[in-house]
């Protein structure tokens, strides 16, 4: 086992750069932060009076991520964009509270499984970026693009529709495109610092969406396989 995390953290090491090494630290030191205040939304919706999920939770997420993207980094207002980062993940968890509440419903333990599936799937696609020679998955940005694109025109055709089939092939193509975009945010992240920019603040928001994305999905996928095991037994 030694030998083997010795072998992993050397290559590591070569891989990427010190400067490079630090700022990665950063971008998930922030990742960590707004996954907790983005579980910290959720719970309030869940389990007090205080706020719960609308409207105007919509209207704060995407105002404190406009607020965050207007408000350039010049290394004295990190403490203010950190802020706004930490009420966007705040809110984006609230604005999952509605999902969380009717998976409750049926087995709490699911959240746990597609939490830790999460995790599972992020750490794997990051570490096989930050390994992978240079630039290599960064070609993958305009095919997600297009597959965001087809994302989107099956949203709205199963808004018209209402088909199950459309549903299936818009949850898995979407995880899928989440699994790449971490695949590809990461070496972009790598890049861009590799070229000077050190705003840590801005990257981990790509990194959150994705997590978010990944963790969302995963939860639908579970819960509907919970509800056909249910459906089977009766």
């Amino acid at each position: 086992m030694a030998p083997t995390v010795e072998s992993f953290l050397r290559s590591f090491n070569s891989k990427l750069e010190e400067p490079v090494r630090q700022h990665l630290k950063n971008v998930y030191a922030c990742l960590t932060m707004s996954t907790i205040s983005a579980g910290v939304g959720a719970y309030i919706h869940i389990y007090t009076e205080l706020l719960s999920a609308g409207l105007l939770t919509v209207i704060g997420s995407m105002g404190l991520l406009i607020a965050l993207m207007a408000t350039p980094d010049n290394g004295k207002n990190r403490k203010l964009r950190l802020g706004y980062l930490l009420g966007f993940a705040f809110f984006t968890g609230m604005g999952m509270g509605p999902l969380l509440d009717t998976v409750i419903q049926i087995d709490p333990s699911i959240i746990v499984t597609a939490l830790v599936g999460t995790a599972v799937i992020f750490v794997s696609f990051s570490l096989s970026a930050m390994l992978a020679e240079r630039g290599r998955w960064l070609y993958l940005g305009g095919t997600l693009m297009t597959l965001l694109s087809a994302l989107l025109l099956l949203s709205l055709a199963n808004l018209l529709f209402g088909s199950y089939l459309i549903f299936q092939a818009y949850l898995y193509l979407g995880l899928l495109l989440m699994c790449g975009f971490v695949l590809y945010d990461t070496q972009l992240i790598i890049e861009k610092r590799r070229n000077g920019d050190k705003d840590f603040v801005a990257h981990s928001v790509d990194l959150f969406i994705d997590f978010i994305g990944i963790f969302r999905r995963l939860v639908i996928i579970l819960t509907q396989k919970e509800q056909q095991k249910r459906n089977r037994r009766d």
